[in-house]
């Protein structure tokens, strides 16, 4: 367990320093937990309604943070390029959420163009139907890409590596809220990059 937390640790506090230099970023961040939470209550209540805030609201303003708003260049703090950091990022790097993002756009047309997905579904008759099936079709994308890069990382990096990493990915929200709550306050102090104090690390 010593190993496993240690990992868990080593991952979050590089996901940190080396991809939330941006106060915007970490207060969309912010926005973005704030909406998991709200889709894992939603988890049990309405599934189809979690998978329409889980990606309209919260993937969309998370990702925006990343990739409108956080710096490209030259990191000084850490002396890494942002090639070498997409190169180690453990997790989806941008390349990589290009790809994600790009099949949860275009997976309502798989509705649009076979109205019962192949025989699963009952065809929806209106919009509330269909926004319905949309919801529940992004919780099914959501989970595919947790479990296939969980199980990429087990054969590129390890057991440990993976299980540290999914561990890490479903409990963010929770990790963010704790981590980014004073972002919105020092963006209205003028301050639109964390100086990364050591502060961070706990």
């Amino acid at each position: 367990m010593s190993g496993f937390r240690e990992t868990l640790r080593v991952q979050r506090w590089d996901d940190h320093r080396y991809y939330h230099h941006s106060r915007i970023n970490q207060t969309l961040h912010l926005l973005s937990a704030l909406g998991f939470l709200l889709s894992y209550v939603l988890l049990f209540i309405d599934p189809a309604a979690a998978g329409l805030v889980a990606w309209l609201f919260s993937m969309s303003s998370r990702q925006a943070g990343h990739f409108f708003f956080e710096p490209k260049g030259y990191d000084q703090i850490n002396q890494a390029t942002h090639e070498h950091k997409e190169e180690i990022k453990v997790g989806y790097n941008l390349r990589r959420k290009v790809v994600l993002m790009g099949i949860w756009a275009l997976s309502p047309l798989m509705l649009l163009a076979n109205p019962t997905l192949f025989g699963t579904l009952q065809p929806a008759t209106d919009l509330a139907s269909f926004a319905h099936q949309v919801g529940n079709l992004w919780l099914l994308v959501g989970l595919i890409g947790l479990l296939f890069r969980t199980l990429q990382l087990f054969v590129q990096q390890g057991f440990m590596t993976g299980l540290a990493w999914a561990s890490k990915i479903t409990t963010d929200p929770f990790h963010d809220v704790k981590l980014y709550w004073r972002a919105p306050l020092a963006l209205l102090r003028g301050e639109l990059i964390d100086p990364m104090h050591a502060r961070h690390q706990d």
